[in-house]
């Protein structure tokens, strides 16, 4: 009955030897990766913004506020998601607003509202990408402080001013 207990031993040893060094990397970048990553980042920037601001402007709901404006703050928060690891970039923004509760006449320009924001930036498949969310009302420090449970903060760049 006993006499195949090294194969269930083996199996389980390459299980657990399998585990230990594929868990680790999902969940914790290395420093030289992460430095990496967050150069690439800067790289993109100008095309993210472009993105972010191209997905933003065109509302998902029909009755929804349309962005006219974005402007984009230098300071970046890098945030790690806890369950997935999955890297996220928070960008400051101011975003112009057009204002759905005034109605000018036609030979005026719509009233505009502008409002503070963080725009979400992820790094998905190797590559970092944008879907034009926002998180209104939230500096990306405290949108990564509101949204503690889901992410821990590993890195700030504020530039250096001469």
């Amino acid at each position: 009955m006993y006499e195949y207990w090294w194969v269930v031993v083996a199996v389980a040893a390459l299980v657990a030897g399998c585990a230990w060094k594929w868990w680790p990397r999902q969940r914790i970048f290395p420093a030289t990766r992460l430095a990496e990553v967050r150069r690439d980042f800067h790289r993109q920037r100008e095309r993210l913004e472009a993105k972010f601001m191209q997905l933003g402007s065109y509302p998902a709901k029909r009755d929804a506020p349309r962005w006219l404006d974005c402007d984009f703050e230098d300071d970046v928060a890098f945030a790690r998601n806890r369950a997935t690891g999955e890297l996220t970039a928070l960008v400051g923004v101011a975003i112009e607003i057009e204002d759905l509760e005034e109605h000018p006449p036609r030979d005026r320009e719509p009233a505009t509202n502008r409002r503070a924001a963080t725009a979400v930036f992820r790094f998905q498949a190797g590559r970092w990408a944008t879907d034009g969310r926002a998180i209104f009302n939230f500096t990306p420090t405290e949108a990564i402080r509101y949204y503690e449970r889901d992410l821990e903060m590993i890195g700030r760049e504020t530039p250096t001013r001469h």
